[in-house]
């Protein structure tokens, strides 16, 4: 089984792929093909639907950037990790908590949950 912080590490590194070609491989590195993503406030499917997820935030907040918080556990085929957003050379704006099934060394299902975000 491929180590947690690799696992954790090839989801950030998706996430904060910009460029559309680059991020192709590493969605097919960090998800399965019919991966499933919820949050609070979005939700998609297979590698097509993540990109778009992606595409959103990266529009939204340009200059952020995630980045792992502490070390990813887990037990069995189940991963738990924590996220910062933010500008690259700022503090935190979201931070938050993922939990994932793993299935062959890449996320099968993620379940995010935020545990800070500015006031609405």
């Amino acid at each position: 089984m491929t180590d947690l912080k690799t696992i954790a590490g090839n989801y950030i590194a998706a996430w904060n792929e910009a460029a559309p070609s680059a991020r192709e491989a590493l969605l097919s590195r960090a998800f399965t093909a019919d991966i499933r993503y919820r949050d609070p406030i979005m939700q998609g499917e297979g590698h097509d639907g993540i990109a778009a997820l992606i595409d959103g935030v990266q529009q939204q907040f340009s200059d952020f950037r995630f980045s792992l918080r502490g070390e990813p556990d887990g037990f069995g085929d189940a991963i738990r990790f924590s996220w910062s957003f933010g500008p690259a050379d700022g503090a935190s704006v979201f931070e938050g908590t993922d939990i994932g099934v793993i299935e062959n060394g890449r996320l099968k299902s993620v379940t995010g949950f935020l545990d800070k975000a500015p006031a609405q």
